[in-house]
């Protein structure tokens, strides 16, 4: 991926047949669903450090990133 995204970041794309650049992907037309993240690590919107997970936040420098 061109992005350094946290191996623990998810989104209910990736269990629709995308692949992982298209799971992540900004898409530019009027009719985009937003996508819903969470963290792997703990199953829920926030991960370890109790910030929220999304592919602008789980980026290195990020106390629980792993890469």
């Amino acid at each position: 991926m061109s992005q350094n995204l946290c191996k623990h970041l998810r989104t209910k794309k990736m269990f629709t047949g995308f692949s992982a650049e298209e799971s992540f992907a900004e898409k530019l037309d009027d009719h985009v669903t937003p996508n819903h993240f969470w963290c792997n690590c703990t199953q829920t919107v926030v991960g370890p450090d109790d910030q929220p997970a999304h592919k602008e936040n789980c980026t290195p420098g990020r106390s629980c990133y792993e890469a």
